[in-house]
């Protein structure tokens, strides 16, 4: 096997052990068998192209389309040219795959279940990073820049897995990449010949173990490898993320580098549901009097795709000393200020703030940001609620039934952007609004009727168990199966208003707590909630309760009582192992004229975030940033080129005469290059002596570097001329020492003309143009030995 072949086999192997570090992402690791067989074969491409041989940037292009193939191959089959070929179908489909990939990603907790789009991101992404790697190391020779996609693709697994083996896949990634180091090593010092150090053999011994530089090597890389995995265990921790792990798996909240768009919340919801430990995570002292609508609001979520809800992402501004009034509410609609202090638990670090809803004024020490259309606070910086200490200052709102019944139309605006339902949305959820809804004659009417069909008439189960729902079908599975919890109901019912034409969204936050012989209020995790905000203009974003036995229901959609029922520390929410409620709503124990009057036990949802698996967009991310890195390329690979051939031709050569010779002629050509660069014309006509001069007078060079020019030259002479040439020394020096020279005698514009946009590179074109015109002549030729009938078999090379 040549050099160049085991280099290309250590480079695909290096990125499937770097890949490793995306295992603990998803559930099943089946991707990764693909993964292993894709590369193969993008590993076979590229030897096949280098065997022709093809120009570099030709077998670049190679491997690059005939990835594309594959991935067509695998995820595109239906919509490809033949199966194969990708056309405008198939590009379409990509775009879709890689947009539910993202929502995927931002979507589920980790691991997360291996969707068509997850797994065309990381096949995808292997496929990329080993062409990356493979034309760093093997097509251009250079191992050590390919660390650096090995090193993007370990830190971005690394940092969405956050996971105690993060160690074992660090060592497993940096075996491969010194594996890959190793092999151009051996590479490299075999095109000098045999390698030789140590004592001489006896006679008739065998020759054994490693040489002197390559167990030197060996001794580098693990003493690299230890440095790099203890020398953390010695620095103190760093704390990332927000939703900090506990025990039983439950994490507080969301960050504001992710957003709330990252917390699953049907599938952390259902696991908190199911601990044995509650935590406390806020304590209230209020003067409101009515503790059942004291929800503690975080985040709204307003943006719909047909499966899940997910936040805007607004800007945010400084936050004003006082927050401006709630949109839409009118200065008809009755309301009350109420104060409320709030202490945040040590351990509970959420970067968005939580509040009643709407919030007036409020008052917290730390960095702060404002976001106003969800009237919502974020910290800025790594700012948290980690042991913080506020008030605020909040608006009761008591709309009558009346003012909501009698609500105008909101502006076209508004209902354009909170009505808006995606046109895969099944029609079952249209159709069951309808039927709910008939006979209403306004939007009130419709609300109360979709919040009591599903907290009273619907025969709706509240049940943590039920399976998460995936996919445009998940709201219609669940009015199918009529089984949920808190994030069900408010998902389902905020997408039934929209197609009623009811503006909504959906808010994350904590119901009612519950109250302390002290007087404060005691929130915790197993009080978190969602529930959905619809909005009447007048009143502006009014809260409703369509999940059975959790909440409140507000008095608004109560006709009959005020219903100022509060929560009761007895509930099953704060038992020991309450998991699941079976029972329908409209049990024997608690019947719909006792629902609707919230003389029910109302106990609180579960919590709402998970335990920080992962940063959304992660993999998404590093399909952009290798995206950049493209795109940054292609300005910058002049110098890269320049820079590459300057290396080879300056580098060592055979110590033999025609290696003496051969590094003789790239060392000039090397020079009248490098006058190129900066402005001097190379002109082929002349002699080597005359060209020196012309070089040393046009470049205003001083008489030292002109005689070390002419030293140059005077080489060339005794190569191209002389019958026995003498090989000279230090001609790279010298090349290195008339390129500075050049350098300094020109402005600092000519300088960086030369470094970004050098003219010799022109010669890559010329090379590319040479390579195509042999390979035409090459299968020209090939052609009438293809016609003939003969038997014997062509001696023509791929």
């Amino acid at each position: 096997m040549s050099g160049r072949a085991r280099l290309a086999l250590c480079a695909a192997a290096a990125t499937l052990m770097a890949s490793c570090a995306l295992l603990p992402l998803v559930a099943q690791p089946t991707w990764l068998v693909q993964a292993v067989l894709l590369v193969a074969v993008q590993t076979g491409v590229g030897a096949a192209a280098r065997r022709v041989p093809l120009a570099r940037p030709l077998t670049v292009a190679a491997q690059a389309l005939v990835t594309l193939m594959l991935l067509t191959l695998v995820f595109a089959r239906e919509q490809a040219v033949v199966g194969l070929l990708p056309g405008p179908d198939a590009l379409r489909y990509f775009g879709d795959l890689l947009h539910q990939g993202s929502d995927d990603v931002s979507r589920y907790a980790i691991p997360a279940p291996l969707t068509d789009g997850i797994k065309l991101l990381l096949i995808g992404g292997v496929l990329v990073i080993h062409l990356l790697v493979d034309t760093i190391a093997v097509t251009f020779r250079s191992a050590a820049p390919a660390g650096l996609p090995l090193l993007a693709l370990y830190s971005v697994a690394a940092g969405l897995a956050d996971g105690a083996a993060d160690w074992l896949w660090f060592l497993v990634a940096a075996a491969g990449y010194l594996m890959l180091l190793l092999a151009e090593g051996r590479d490299r010092l075999a095109r000098w010949g045999r390698v030789f150090g140590g004592a001489p053999l006896a006679p008739g011994a065998r020759e054994g173990g490693a040489v002197a530089p390559v167990r030197t090597g060996r001794r580098i890389g693990a003493v690299a490898l230890g440095v790099a995995l203890m020398v953390p265990l010695a620095l103190p921790a760093m704390q990332g993320g927000l939703l900090e792990k506990t025990g039983t798996g439950i994490g507080p909240g969301d960050g504001p580098g992710s957003g709330p768009s990252a917390v699953n919340l049907l599938v952390s919801l259902r696991d908190s549901l199911n601990v044995e430990n509650d935590r406390q995570v806020l304590n209230l002292r209020t003067t409101a009097t009515d503790l059942s609508g004291m929800y503690m609001r975080i985040v709204s979520l307003d943006d719909f795709d047909g499966t899940t809800w997910k936040a805007s992402r607004r800007p945010v501004v400084d936050v004003p000393d006082v927050l401006p009034t709630p949109a839409g509410l009118g200065a008809d609609v009755r309301r009350t200020v109420v104060s409320t202090t709030i202490t945040a638990a040590d351990w509970y670090a959420q970067a968005w703030l939580p509040m009643p809803y709407p919030p007036a004024d409020v008052r917290i020490g730390g960095s702060w940001r404002y976001e106003p259309v969800g009237m919502t606070l974020v910290g800025d910086r790594g700012q948290d609620t980690r042991g913080r200490r506020y008030v605020v200052a909040s608006l009761d709102v008591q709309p009558s039934a009346e003012q909501l019944a009698a609500a105008p139309e909101p502006s076209a605006a508004l209902r354009r952007e909170y009505t808006k339902v995606p046109s895969g949305l099944p029609a079952v959820v249209a159709r069951t609004a309808r039927e709910v809804t008939s006979g209403s004659a306004n939007h009130y009417e419709e609300a109360v009727k979709l919040q009591d069909y599903f907290a009273v008439d619907g025969g709706f189960q509240y049940d943590t168990q039920v399976k998460v729902g995936t996919g445009p079908d998940a709201i219609a599975t669940f009015l199918e199966k009529k089984q949920g919890f808190c994030v069900h109901f408010s998902f389902a019912m905020a997408a039934m208003a929209r197609t009623l034409g009811i503006p909504a969204r959906v808010a994350v936050g904590f119901a009612p707590g519950t109250p302390q012989g002290d007087g404060s209020v005691s929130v915790s995790l197993k009080d978190a909630h969602a529930w959905p905000e619809l909005y009447f203009e007048g009143v502006g974003w009014t809260r409703f309760e369509p999940t059975p036995t959790r909440g409140t229901a507000p008095a608004y959609t109560q006709q009959d009582t005020p219903g100022n029922a509060q929560p009761d520390e007895t509930l099953p929410s704060h038992g020991s192992n309450a998991t699941s409620s079976a029972e329908p709503s409209a049990s024997d124990d608690c019947t719909s004229r006792m629902r609707r009057l919230d003389m029910c036990a109302s106990p609180s949802a579960a919590p709402v975030a998970h335990s920080g698996g992962g940063t959304p967009g992660g993999l998404w991310a590093l399909l952009i940033g290798l995206g950049a890195l493209v795109v940054l390329a292609v300005p910058l690979s002049p110098m890269l080129w320049r820079a590459r051939v300057r290396s080879v031709r300056l580098g060592g050569h055979d110590r033999t005469e025609e290696g003496a010779a051969a590094h003789t002629l790239a060392a000039w050509l090397e020079l009248t290059d490098s006058a190129w660069d900066v402005g001097i014309v190379p002109d082929e006509s002349q002699t080597p002596r005359r060209a020196a001069e012309r070089i040393v007078d046009l470049g205003h060079l001083d008489a030292a570097s002109g005689a070390v020019v002419h030293r140059v030259a005077q080489a060339l002479e005794q190569v191209l001329y002389a019958p026995r040439p003498r090989p000279v020394a230090g001609l790279a020096g010298d090349v290195r020492q008339v390129i500075a020279a050049l350098n300094a005698s020109v402005s600092r514009r000519a300088r960086l003309r030369a470094l970004f946009a050098p003219r010799s590179a022109v010669r890559a074109l010329w090379a590319v143009s040479a390579r195509w015109a042999a390979l035409r002549t090459r299968v020209a030729g090939a052609r009438p030995t293809l016609r003939r009938p003969s038997g014997r078999p062509s001696r023509q090379r791929g």
